[in-house]
Order: structure tokens, then sequence, then C-alpha cells
């Protein structure tokens, strides 16, 4: 065929189709393309625009591997491998968890019931498990977990718990003063974020909740004033895992944002380009959990405003912290991150880390009732009436909210500035530590509030995690990608900080020397799983061993028979 003929196949083409094809077969080419377009070329398009061409293969390589694994661990004898290697783990974990008291053993509930003394001895008995065995968190050696107020304080909750120990926050009917005290939590800490006068939230089960309740409002936001089908979060790689946990709850998407190498902070340029029209929320951290870095949320704000995107900011760990960071250091944070910047729409705040309340508190803050109304479960077809529930969950133990709120009015301004001054001050103690007197070990961005982060070039810091807890009892929280330790400093660690410095000096040592001596580390379980985790071709065998974890959690000598058969 010439060349004339082709340009003149090419082009009559239109016309020949168009009067040629009938209209069902038109429509179902209609609908191919649109398909193709909106499912395949957009969504690789955005792909290799967001993250590059080299990274999008990269992906794909990745995808393929990891499906090539799992159909890998199918064959019998390697399969038959895999699950001796998880086994042997359940029975590691089995002897470090399953720790039980030999007086107490309930799998069924007993026959008759117990005497008040007789279950306050095996309360007791249970309690005193913790001195034996379990990490020596009274001696501020765990970071974070247990945010503790102080003797005094937790026996005002214990009294407070007690009198509304029924309260269902379901009822506002019956139990009004706990709506009352509700209400004043939310709006107290709404306070503390500079919330604008049109400020509302609620409380919720923890910070997990919190952000989960965030994502599904800039869901059904998206869905309803923007028809957006197929929403997508756009989060910093640092996010909390409660974000990847709501993707996978309300099918969202998530395109996290590299960090920028210095800072440990999301790369602005990076989170401009993932975001599309299917962009339902843009999520920061002030700071972010694994090194306690603040995300630059001004320029996320920019960004939010222009593509008219909700911004959440994370500051469930910063809690009461980062809001009386000014208050008790006597100088500004260098950079905003509550409402005082005009595109934050929500914030997650936890009252039961710094703000010292039990556990089991935090608060979902938003700039209007105009997005918190999207996180409302509303029924109005239910046949057991009108139904309706502000969060994720129906009833509510309206104590906790009540151990919340005498928390706070306990405590009052003066008592959270003292404490968050020394938390801070004992932070910045560790930070000078690792920077100049540490030469093993980097201190990992810039840290200003209470967790300290830092990686070493020179040993394995898991294997360090490990010997400070084996030799020292010091249980420091373990990262990947860097492979690095951080302490989140609490009020209990403020008396131990200068015996953590001198153990982790001690620790360091020892792994120097055992490299010096053999040129290999020191083995460790830690290190090893971590390993596991960072190979593409063995990532599901960690994910098997996780849930092997969270099943152990639950075993009694009732699934431990089950288990035998």
């Amino acid at each position: 065929m010439s060349f004339d003929n082709l340009f003149n196949s090419i082009t009559e083409w239109p016309g020949t189709y168009y009067y040629t094809t009938c209209w069902f077969e038109k429509l179902k080419d209609l609908l191919l393309i649109y398909t193709v377009l909106n499912y395949l070329i957009l969504p690789l398009f955005h792909l290799i625009y967001g993250y590059g061409l080299f990274r999008t293969i990269q992906f794909g390589y990745n995808f393929l591997i990891k499906k090539g694994s799992i159909l890998l661990f199918m064959i019998p004898s390697i399969k038959e491998k895999v699950n001796k290697e998880i086994n042997d783990a359940r029975i590691t974990l089995e002897k470090d968890i399953l720790i039980k008291s030999k007086n107490v053993n309930h799998s069924t509930i007993p026959l008759k019931g117990f005497s008040i003394d007789q279950v306050l001895n095996q309360l007791n008995d249970l309690d005193n498990l913790d001195s034996n065995h379990a990490i020596a968190w009274k001696d501020g050696k765990v970071s974070g977990a247990v945010y503790h107020g102080g003797d005094e304080l937790i026996n005002l909750q214990t009294e407070a718990i007690h009198k509304f120990a029924v309260s269902n926050q379901l009822h506002p009917d019956a139990f009004p003063g706990v709506r009352q005290m509700e209400s004043e939590v939310v709006s107290m800490v709404l306070n503390l974020f500079n919330a604008p006068i049109t400020g509302c939230g609620t409380t919720s089960s923890g910070g997990t909740e919190s952000l989960l309740l965030a994502c599904l409002a800039a869901r059904e936001k998206a869905r309803i004033e923007k028809g957006i089908v197929c929403p997508e979060i756009v989060a910093p790689k640092s996010i909390h895992a409660a974000v990847f946990k709501a993707s996978k709850y309300f099918g969202m998407n998530l395109k996290l944002a590299d960090l920028n190498p210095d800072t440990f902070t999301v790369d602005i340029n990076h989170v401009k380009r993932l975001i599309t029209n299917n962009t339902a929320i843009i999520l920061g951290s002030a700071p972010n959990f694994p090194y306690g870095t603040i995300d630059n949320i001004p320029e996320l704000s920019k960004l939010a405003i222009k593509y008219n995107i909700p911004l959440h900011v994370d500051c469930c760990l910063g809690s009461f912290v980062i809001a009386y960071y000014e208050k008790a250091m006597g100088k500004k944070l260098p950079i905003d991150f509550d409402f005082r910047v005009p595109g934050v729409t929500s914030i997650s705040c936890d009252t039961h880390k710094y703000g010292f309340a039990p556990k089991g508190s935090s608060i979902i803050m938003y700039r209007s009732p105009e997005l918190r109304k999207y996180q409302y479960y509303i029924s109005s077809d239910w046949v057991g009436g009108l139904y309706g529930s502000p969060t994720l969950a129906g009833s509510r133990p309206g104590a906790l909210t009540v151990g919340a709120w005498a928390t706070m009015i306990y405590l009052g301004e003066n008592g959270y500035i003292k404490e968050i001054k020394s938390i801070l001050e004992t932070a910045q103690i560790l930070r000078h530590t690792v920077e100049n007197e540490i030469p093993e070990l980097d201190l990992i961005g810039d840290p200003l509030l209470s967790v300290i982060s830092f990686k070493s070039d020179v040993i394995n810091v898991h294997v360090l995690g490990d010997l400070l807890s084996k030799e020292y009892g010091w249980h420091l929280s373990s990262l990947q990608k860097p492979a690095a330790l951080h302490l989140a400093v609490t009020r209990l660690t403020s008396k131990a900080i200068f015996e953590l410095i001198g153990d982790l000096k001690n620790c360091i040592k020892e792994c120097v020397a055992a490299v010096k001596a053999d040129g290999k580390a020191i083995k460790s379980d830690t290190a090893q799983l971590y390993g596991v985790a960072g190979s593409l071709s063995t990532s599901g065998v960690v994910d098997q061993l996780v849930g092997c974890f969270l099943d152990v959690l639950y075993q009694n000598e009732k699934s431990n028979e089950l288990m035998n058969e």
C-alpha cells in the first residue's frame, strides 16, 4: 500500500466507522476506550509522573517478585519448610509472651463465682507478673507506651472512672454529665490547637481511630461533593501505620511521598507530583512517629488550598507536647502546624499520650462541622429505630472520657507546662549525647519534641537494640528503611535518661569490639527479622510471623489443645 492510500484510509476511517457501525457496537467501543483510559492509561501516567519511569518499573518488578514468591511458597516442599520456621517462631513467641500466673487459670466461666477478696487476690497475683517478667516500664525503660502522670493522678482517674463505670456515650439522655464532659474535653483541645470559632470535633478510642475518621470523612466528602469513586490518599512515607489501615479498610489508594534525605520530612515537590483529580486527602505529621520530625505543614497547606483538598495534620504523638511547646520552652517552634495554618482542615491529638489521660482517649478536630458531618454514620431505615453514631464505635465507654476530663482540669496549664518542659529537656539531653558524644550514631533529622531517633553506618542498630534489651532491660523502638532506633521520651524517662546514656555507650563498645574481633556483628533476632522483611523474596514470611505473634496474644489452654490436635 502506498503512502497516499494509507493516508486516505486513515482519514476516511472515522466517517466510514460512524456510518457503517451500529449504535450498540459504538457504545461498546466507547465503554472499552473509557475503561482503558480511566483504569489503565491515566493511572499509569500518574504513576510515572509521580514516581518516574525507573521507579515505576521497579514497582512492577517488586510486585511480580512478591507474587512469584507467594506461588513459590505453595510448592509442598517449600511450604513445609516455611511452616516449620513459623512453628519454631511460635514456640519462641510463646516462651516470651505467654507469661501466666501459676495461681490463675480461667478458660471457662467458673461454676461458682469468686468472693471479692478472692478476685482481688487473683488481680494482685496477675499484677505482680509485671515485676517478675515484663518490661520495666515503671523504671522508664520503655519507649513511649506508658504515659504515666503520677500516682496521685492515677488515684484521681480511678475514682472518676469508678463514678461513671457504667456510662455509655451512645446514650447522652441517660448520662448528661458525660455528654457535657465530652464536649468540654473536645473544646479544651480545640483551644490548644488554635481552632477558629467554627472548630469542632469528637472523642475517639485512640490515635488509630482518629486517623481512620479523618480519612473516612475525606473519602465521603470527595465522593459526595466531587463524585470521586477511586479516592486517593497522599501522605509522607513516615505517616503513621493507621493511615495504611485506613487505606485498606476504606478502599483508598495510598500514595507515599518521599522524604527529604537531610531533614527526614516530606518532600513537598513529590507531594505535588502525586496529587491527581482523585486525591481525597493530604496528610502530614507534627511530629511523625519514626523520627520525631515535623513536616512542612505551611507548604502542604498551600497545595491543599490550591487544589481544594482537605489537609489533615497528625498530632497524635505530638499531643500536648507540641501544643504547649511555646509556653514550656519560652520560644516558638520554627514551623507552624495547627489551625493557624489556613489549609489545615483537621487535626488528631491523643489525650492519652502527653495529656496523661487514661488509655483509650483521643480527639479528632475539624475546622468546621461541614467536614465533621462526613464521619457520622446515620441510618433512618433500621427497624430498630433511628440510629446515629459520631464515630466508628456505637457504645463507647464514657468513663474514659470522664478520666480525660478529670485529668485535664486537675493538671491545668501550669501542671502541663511543668511536665512538658521536663520531657522536652530530657529529650534534648539524649539528642545532645547522640550528636556530640557517640560518633558511632547518627541523629536522624532535626527532632525538636519528645522523639529522638538515630541510625548508624558503623554498627547494626537492631543488634544494639537487642543488647540494650537483654543486658539492661531497655526497650527502644526498632525502625526500618533506614534501620534505626528511637526513644519516645515520657515523664518516666526523665529519671532514667543518664542511665540509658551509660548503657547505650557500653552496648556500642560491645558491638564495635565484636566486629573488630572477627569481622562479624553479634547475632540478633531483630536484625534477622528485619533482614528477612527487607528481602523481596521472603517478605511474605514476615507477614506470617507477625500474624503468628497476633495469634499468640489470644492463646490459652483451650487453643493450645486445638493446635496440638
